[in-house]
């Protein structure tokens, strides 16, 4: 492609903004109702003679970094001569034939920044900052959509947890002046594909037994807010414990995860890229929950027959001392107790000595009796999974605290 004998694409609508509708270059005035009227007509023309253009060039472009140029330059633009119309806006006379043929200008450059951020947004640059006369346009145009989005749906809709915290972080970014980041264009893809998807939503469509059309399109578009991960979980938490069997939990339990996994994802899309994406923290929560119905299904059964083959060997042998049985293996104990002495929250003669006292009250679902010393040592060459499970266990206690 050999853009150095191409015309400039956007010529008519750069002279229309830079020259015709510029007050400090020409008298507004002068132009006259017929004159405004042929603009307003050719306006939507240039929008699709425009959009045309764009895809032929890129079809006709075997060359990746060509294309890239390419769109950059056709969306730098844009931006140019929106800021440019915009304060063209401000200066001028407020006639309403003016303001109606501003009102047909912002919209349709607005649609042909919208017509490129849709269809070739990956040859664009996600984490630049957004211009501020640019986000100031896209928050009135997105303010527009998410009202028309709240007054179309029903009563119950409305009601919908979910659904509460989408328009809530919706409006907050298109009220708030001073939001405390700074917004990239990956901020306003972001929020534009979801109102899209909203919009097409079918809201009377019935739920299936996992999720609901809400819940798929925001795992689709990764999620990742905390209030609406922590929401889902609740959900999905009370659903499998109003089950009283522990075999019917893992069961749906089981299913819920098998259904998640299903869900389709969009490639490279997320909502806060500083956070854990949504199916990481999904199916961490996932795992947890199986890991703990499977221990308690073994617990159901381990300790009936250790007690019945205790019986049949030896009926006459005293009771034993009763022991608190642990749901760590013996490293994870290890490295639990380990971190407890050296923070001094545990304060005995040793370390062997903290082992010495504790452990022999201990059991695991795996051993009964287990040694201090050798949990002790295990516990300086302990394994990155067995470290993890621990940090997961504490901070599971740590949530537990906060909810009493």
């Amino acid at each position: 492609m050999k853009n150095e004998y191409l015309p400039y694409p956007l010529e008519w609508l750069d002279l229309l903004i830079t020259v015709t509708l510029n007050p400090d270059r020409t008298d507004i005035t002068s132009i006259d109702s017929e004159q405004l009227d042929y603009i307003i007509d050719r306006l939507p023309q240039e929008n699709l003679r425009l959009q045309s253009l764009i895809k032929s060039q890129i079809f006709s472009s075997n060359k990746q970094k060509e294309i890239i140029l390419l769109i950059k330059q056709y969306h730098s633009s844009l931006i140019v001569l929106l800021d440019q119309a915009l304060q063209n806006k401000t200066t001028s006379s407020k006639t309403a034939n003016l303001k109606n043929l501003y009102k047909v200008l912002l919209s349709n450059i607005d649609e042909l920044l919208s017509f490129i951020e849709t269809r070739f947004c990956d040859n664009l640059s996600p984490e630049e900052r957004v211009p501020k006369t640019y986000l100031s346009v896209t928050r009135k145009e997105l303010k527009k959509k998410v009202d028309k989005l709240k007054s179309n749906v029903n009563d119950d809709v409305k009601q919908n947890p979910a659904f509460k915290i989408i328009l809530n972080r919706l409006y907050h970014f298109v009220n708030t002046t001073c939001l405390q980041y700074q917004v990239t264009f990956r901020d306003v893809f972001y929020k534009k594909t979801l109102l899209r998807g909203l919009e097409d939503l079918d809201w009377k469509k019935d739920q299936t037994e996992a999720y609901s059309p809400l819940d798929e399109l925001l795992i689709y578009l990764n999620y990742n807010s905390k209030a609406y991960m922590n929401l889902l979980t609740d959900r999905l938490a009370r659903c499998i414990n109003s089950y009283d069997n522990t075999i019917e939990k893992m069961d749906r339990l089981l299913y819920y995860y098998k259904a998640f996994n299903q869900l389709h994802r969009k490639p490279n899309m997320i909502l806060n890229p500083k956070y854990h994406g949504l199916e990481t923290i999904l199916g961490n929560w996932f795992v947890q929950e199986i890991l703990y119905l499977e221990k308690k299904l073994r617990l159901s059964v381990v300790p009936l027959h250790s007690k019945m083959e205790k019986q049949k060997s030896n009926p006459a042998t005293p009771k034993e001392k009763q022991k608190v049985l642990c749901m760590l293996s013996t490293d994870q104990i290890g490295l639990i107790l380990r971190a407890a002495d050296e923070s001094r929250i545990l304060v005995a003669k040793s370390m062997s000595q903290v082992f010495k006292t504790i452990v022999p009250h201990l059991s695991t679902s795996h051993k009964k009796d287990l040694s201090y010393d050798g949990m002790r040592s295990k516990s300086y060459v302990a394994e990155e999974r067995d470290k993890q499970i621990a940090i997961e266990t504490l901070e599971r206690i740590i949530k537990k605290i906060r909810e009493y």
